[in-house]
């Protein structure tokens, strides 16, 4: 997937105690403290571990040797993920770096990361020289917008400046920061207030970066440059990986979120410890931590949020003490202590979801009910699974849901993967299986060559009946094995966008299992290990999967997907793995598109969202915002009216009131400014929005269902197995 630049997505919001372990570190980092960073010992151990993987062909699928060319990757990447947009550094120093860049070999091959840490150096330099003149900035007289001047906000594409230009550049950054609040109708006090505080916290962030970021920073400029989808995990990032693979962590279960110097409680995690005592609130501020019954409680306003996470995880059965001052009061008011004990926490929110959408009966066609299944993931608890214990499994889920789909009376089920970015091969196998009778699901081809087929050995199916699966372009990897099965075996339709493109195998590489060290200290690698196909034999790679019904392009294949990559491996086909032919779709598939351009002509909420597609599209095609601020209250009084219309419109038209219409305009704050048990809440009530896509899937798969229930002869064309394993005439 894309990445933002990497110093900036350092984690903002991070879930609650990942494990057992109790780390002693205590602020000041040495990045706060403004000294240089430095490596460290079990840095250097690790970056030579991560080299002995990537560049032998026993582990990896591509294993490249540390050459010139592979330097060049590498340093670019770094630069990418310390400055993506460029505006940091000069285009003089980069290529004064450049000289340097024969010191990147040195960082993984021998572990010496002089250069990488003496570029962050320089980075970190200018964050606080650059940060510094924004806050002096607000200060001068520059805050008149009657010109046709522009503020060039996206820069990735871009050459490296001069530092003029880069000047510039940074002053227009304020300017539009100060125009946003001022439509927004704050006064020039509020204001300057306000974003003086902002680059104040911009700056602390900058400080708080130690010698972990920058040596992750560096590793995964290595392991990217070999293979886009190839990282490093340290042991921290590793938790939090696991944790989201296996849906449970161990906990009060909570989320955190950093405002200014105080952590605060985002949300809290259903049936965990703290929503079950009652005692803890999203908004709350937690300024203490103690340990056990009677530990020391340990102030920790101005810590990192991952040391305070730190502090807080825990063993099930466990006490940890809280202090914690409420929203409303001061900061420095006497904390109230809370105690609560640790448990497993199941992060069910993340989970397989189901619900039923009731389609009225239309053009001669009966009323039908269409089961849906949103499947964010492809999660396993593979710990809890070897184990024999109760785990999170997505293929359980999703087959609980369809036994719950049956006893409703479903007449058909829509897969929804959109934005479902893959996780364990092993569910996508399992997953298929619920709608395929015994074959295979994935062919894939290892280092070496040699190609196995995992497939189905459990005959029968959970679901028969008719059944289509819905993508877009952040459908990748697990998912596109999924959808790709689907296509080939003739099971359902496929509906949506092109997919990401993802057809690679990755596994996680323990590195502390080499030193044979019984502490968690050098990580994970995520490390690409082989390619998967289609049982048709062809890949996925590159090309995803193609819909049979096409919906809107939502975004540029050359800014999101696998083709973006310079790096990414080609499209390839192997022969194909025998496999059964359920259904062939093609001679249906232009009425079903006619009848789906018909209706959408009709459909206000379709209608609606071609045109925000295509004013986002042009948007971004700018690649600059207006400095006018007649163009830019004009554009908002614009955004403003077409919300206030279309809600009522809706009233009128007896459709969904969409949650968010009344709170949708830009207040010009960042989202760490704004009430964050609110922005919390304001989320879930984003997952209410009218969904015309998911609606006009589940009537895409109707008519394919009316088509063939009203022509027999078509149905055995299109279903010559329908007797045997699914039953989409009812």
């Amino acid at each position: 997937m894309k990445r933002r630049s990497a110093v900036l997505a350092l984690a903002l919001a991070i879930p609650l105690a990942l494990g057992a372990a109790v780390v002693t570190r205590h602020p000041p980092t040495a990045a706060a403290a403004h000294g240089p960073l430095a490596q460290n010992a079990d840095q250097t151990v690790t970056a030579r571990l991560v080299y002995g993987l990537l560049s032998n062909s026993r582990y990896a699928y591509r294993a490249q040797p540390l050459n010139d060319a592979l330097s060049k990757e590498i340093f670019k990447k770094y630069f990418d993920a310390l400055d993506g947009n460029k505006m940091y550094f000069t285009a003089d120093e980069v290529a004064g770096f450049e000289a340097q860049r024969a010191g990147f070999d040195a960082a993984f091959s021998n572990g010496d990361m002089k250069v990488p840490f003496a570029i962050f150096e320089t980075y970190r330099k200018h964050a606080r020289e650059r940060i510094a003149a924004q806050r002096a900035l607000l200060n001068q007289d520059i805050f008149t917008f009657t010109g046709n001047d522009r503020f060039e906000y996206d820069r990735e594409k871009a050459a490296w400046a001069d530092k003029a230009t880069l000047d510039q550049l940074w002053k227009q950054s304020v300017r539009n920061d100060w125009l946003r609040l001022k439509l927004a109708g704050k006064q020039p006090d509020d204001i300057r207030k306000t974003l003086d505080k902002r680059y104040a916290n911009a700056i602390k962030n900058v400080d708080e970066l130690d010698s972990e970021d920058v040596f992750q920073l560096t590793m995964n400029a290595y392991t990217n440059a070999t293979d886009p989808h190839t990282d490093y995990f340290n042991p921290r990032a590793a938790e939090r990986f696991n944790q989201q693979m296996s849906l449970s962590l161990q906990g009060i279960g909570a989320q955190l979120q950093k405002q200014d110097d105080v952590v605060i409680v985002r949300e809290l995690v259903p049936g965990g410890p703290a929503a079950i005592s009652k005692l803890l609130r999203p908004g709350d501020r937690v300024v203490a931590v103690g340990q056990g019954a009677s530990g020391a409680m340990e102030d920790v306003i101005g810590w990192r949020i991952d040391d305070v996470v730190e502090k807080i995880r825990g063993a099930k059965g466990t006490r940890v003490r809280l202090g914690i001052v409420p929203p409303n009061a001061p900061v420095d008011s006497k904390p109230r202590v809370i105690a609560l004990t640790r448990d497993i926490v199941k992060l069910t929110e993340d989970a397989a979801k189901g619900e039923v959408i009731n389609l009225p009966a239309a053009n001669g066609m009966p009323a039908r009910k269409v089961g849906v299944i949103k499947l964010p993931s492809f999660y396993e608890d593979f710990s809890a699974r070897r184990s024999g214990n109760d785990y999170a499994s997505a293929s359980r889920d999703v087959a609980r849901l369809l036994t719950g789909f049956k006893a409703q009376n479903v007449d058909g089920v829509v897969l929804d993967m959109r934005n479902n970015g893959g996780g364990s091969l092993g569910e996508a196998v399992r997953i298929t299986g619920l709608f395929v009778d015994t074959g295979p699901v994935v062919q894939i081809r290892q280092s070496g060559g040699r190609v196995e087929v995992d497939g189905d050995d459990d005959a029968g199916v959970t679901w028969a009946g008719p059944l289509a699966v819905l993508v877009n372009r952040g459908t990748a990897s697990a998912s596109e094995i999924v959808a790709g099965a689907i296509q080939d075996y003739g099971r359902g339709l496929i509906i949506g966008e092109t997919t990401f493109g993802k057809g690679t195998v990755q596994n996680l590489v323990d590195l502390d299992r080499f030193p044979s060290t019984r502490k968690t200290q050098f990580g994970q690698v995520k490390m690409t290990i082989a390619q998967f196909f289609r049982p048709s034999g062809s890949s996925t790679q590159n090309k995803g999967v193609e819909p049979d019904i096409h919906f809107p392009v939502t975004v540029d294949a050359s800014n999101f997907g696998e083709s973006m990559y310079d790096n990414a491996l080609p499209w390839s086909s192997i022969p194909a793995a025998p496999h059964q032919q359920y259904g062939v779709f093609g001679s249906i598939l232009p009425q079903l598109d006619a009848s789906h351009e018909a209706r959408i002509k009709s459909d206000r909420e379709y209608q609606w969202l071609l045109e925000d597609l295509a004013e986002f599209k042009a948007l971004k095609a700018k690649h600059y915002l207006s400095m006018n601020e007649g163009e830019r209250r004009a554009e908002r009084e614009k955004n403003e009216t077409k919300l206030k219309t279309r809600q009522a419109e809706r009233k009128r038209l007896g459709l969904p009131l969409d949650p968010l219409a009344d709170d949708a305009t830009d207040d010009g704050l960042a989202g760490s400014e704004r009430d964050i048990a609110k922005e919390a809440a304001r989320e879930k009530l984003a997952e209410n929005r009218p969904d015309p896509l998911l609606r006009e899937s589940a009537a895409i798969l109707t008519d394919a269902m009316g088509l063939l229930a009203h022509d027999s002869r078509l149905a055995s064309q299109v279903l010559p197995q329908s007797g045997n394993a699914v039953t989409w005439v009812r």
